[in-house]
Order: C-alpha cells, then sequence, then structure tokens
C-alpha cells in the first residue's frame, strides 16, 4: 500500500500531470470565451445575414413522426469551425510570441558566457553546415 503511495504522488507532482491539470482549467475558461463568442457576436452576425434564421430549428420531416434536425448540425459545425479557429489563432498567436521571446533572449548571451558543451555544439553545427 506504500508503494501505491509513493507512485500515486510523483505521478501527481510530475510536471505532465500538472501541465496537464492547467490546461484542462484554462480551456474550460477559453471554452466559456468562445461560447460567448458564439452565442453574442457571430450568431447575431449571421442572423442578420440569413434573414434571422436560427440554424437549430432548420428540420426535414419526409414522413409522419420522422424528423431530421439537420439544423442543430449545422450549428454544432458553425460552432466547431470557430472553436477551431480560435484554438488556432490564439496558438499561432503564443508560438509567435515565444519565437520573439527566445529569439531576444538568444541575443542578449553572448557566445563566452554559453556553457562550453552548448559552444562545441554550434562549432559541430557550423562545420556541418560548410
Amino acid at each position: 500500500m506504500k508503494e501505491f503511495w509513493s507512485e500515486f504522488k510523483s505521478f501527481a507532482v510530475k510536471g505532465n500531470a500538472l501541465e496537464l491539470a492547467i490546461a484542462v482549467v484554462v480551456g474550460n475558461a477559453f471554452s466559456g470565451v468562445v461560447n460567448s463568442l458564439v452565442a453574442d457576436i457571430i450568431t447575431p452576425v449571421i442572423g442578420l445575414a440569413t434573414n434571422n434564421v436560427d440554424l437549430k430549428t432548420l428540420m426535414y420531416a419526409p414522413h409522419a413522426g420522422v424528423i431530421i434536425k439537420y439544423g442543430a448540425f449545422l450549428q454544432a459545425m458553425v460552432n466547431f469551425l470557430i472553436i477551431s479557429l480560435s484554438i488556432f489563432l490564439v496558438f499561432k498567436l503564443l508560438s509567435i510570441a515565444r519565437k520573439r521571446l527566445f529569439r531576444q533572449g538568444e541575443k542578449a548571451v553572448p557566445p563566452e558566457q554559453k556553457p562550453a558543451q552548448e559552444r562545441l555544439l554550434e562549432e559541430i553545427r557550423d562545420l556541418l553546415k560548410k
């Protein structure tokens, strides 16, 4: 039993588990923002363009008692596309910011202050390029 708790403790305090927990919390908060974006901004604009047609109410009834609610599916697809685009844009902006930050960090460190192993690897890389 002691081994179980030891393994659990090492799992729970690993960086990956903590990062995953943080990602879930941030993702949950982000979904609230995206849901508000869809419901409060994008859907009214789509309503203006489509003369206030609510996609969720669109349906097809080929026979009595058989109803195909294709509008709910269309609304889900629109939500998916907007959420995917929003997540892509956030990660794209974070990627650009990270590249700029690390580029600035690299310029700030003079070559003589870098560790010997890093300088040696850079020399090997430069020789291989030639």
